[in-house]
């Protein structure tokens, strides 16, 4: 008599990570649960499946023939799992007549609040709710239908599945407390604050963080790695103290005017590029005037005569 093996995703989760970390403690830390918690998932896994499924080493673990067997399947099934949970989302959103606006810190800028609210003179009857994350924590809601429409800092790692266009492109500061011995200056370059710490964050993909950091430097070198943050408010608690100073885009500034803070413009790094984002299969109406909406804004401003 066939016996019926139950697995919930989480344990194929926890597979994918170890047949991908090939190491346990690495794969625990990924998926954010204890080694040990980790090594009982597997365990009850080969037992319900009656294989094993890595060959365990000191160090190390390496897939068996049925492990190589079970991870494309596992991986099609946590892909098939997350997009119907996503379209499940967006789809009661809908339902609901609410528009979810997906964003960190301050966003696209002004083009932010003035496309929420231009939509929102459009669509009385549709609820605009914004959704501000941590670093780098817009384009996982997005994919995860924790939001409709997202504005997205790049470089990021949108990948399959998204679509994007570029909305807003300004110019990076460098933040500093007021006190600091560079505030005095109207401008500073990348050279100027070499020898600053300089704030950053294990939240967001390494590719992002190194191209706020501008790493490496033109001459070469590496920033000097300040304290961590996950997120804008602990970010300037920690500049405004004099612990650090971060590079941020203008709109920053503008937002986060604080006493205790100066903001000095950075001449030679490359400027923020901010792209709207959205479900590359969303069949939305609201998404898909949300996007009319901040592309004309867009567009007016990209028309209007520089000061």
């Amino acid at each position: 008599m066939a016996t019926t093996v139950d697995v919930d995703v989480s344990t194929l989760v926890c597979f994918v990570a170890v047949a991908e970390e090939q190491n346990f403690t690495r794969a625990a830390a990924r998926v954010g649960i204890s080694q040990p918690g980790l090594s009982k998932k597997i365990r009850l896994l080969e037992d319900a499946l009656g294989v094993r499924l890595f060959d365990r080493g000191t160090r190390s673990a390496s897939l068996t023939g049925a492990g190589e067997v079970l991870l494309p399947a596992a991986l099609t099934m946590i892909e098939t799992w997350r997009t119907t949970v996503a379209e499940l989302r967006r789809d009661e959103a809908a339902e609901r007549g609410v528009l979810r606006v997906g964003f960190e810190a301050s966003g696209a800028g002004a083009l932010t609040a003035r496309a929420r609210a231009e939509f929102a003179r459009r669509h009385p009857q549709v609820v605009v709710q914004p959704a501000r994350f941590d670093w780098g924590g817009e384009v996982p809601a997005l994919r995860e239908g924790l939001v409709d429409v997202a504005f997205v800092w790049l470089p990021a790692d949108l990948g399959d599945g998204i679509d994007h266009e570029v909305v807003l492109v300004e110019p990076r500061v460098v933040g500093m407390a007021a006190a600091h011995r560079l505030a005095g200056r109207e401008t500073l370059s990348l050279a100027d604050i070499g020898d600053e710490p300089l704030m950053w964050t294990r939240r967001a993909p390494r590719a992002w963080i190194d191209w706020w950091a501008v790493n490496p430097r033109p001459d070469g070198r590496s920033p000097v790695w300040g304290p961590e943050n996950d997120n804008v408010e602990e970010m300037l608690e920690t500049v405004a103290a004099g612990a650090a100073i971060c590079i941020a885009p203008t709109s920053m500034a503008d937002f986060y005017s604080r006493p205790d803070l100066a903001w000095r413009p950075l001449l030679d790094a490359e400027p923020l590029r901010v792209a709207i984002a959205w479900p590359a299969n969303s069949t939305s109406r609201l998404v898909g005037e949300f996007l009319l909406i901040v592309q004309d804004l867009s567009a007016l401003d990209d028309a209007a005569p520089r000061p």
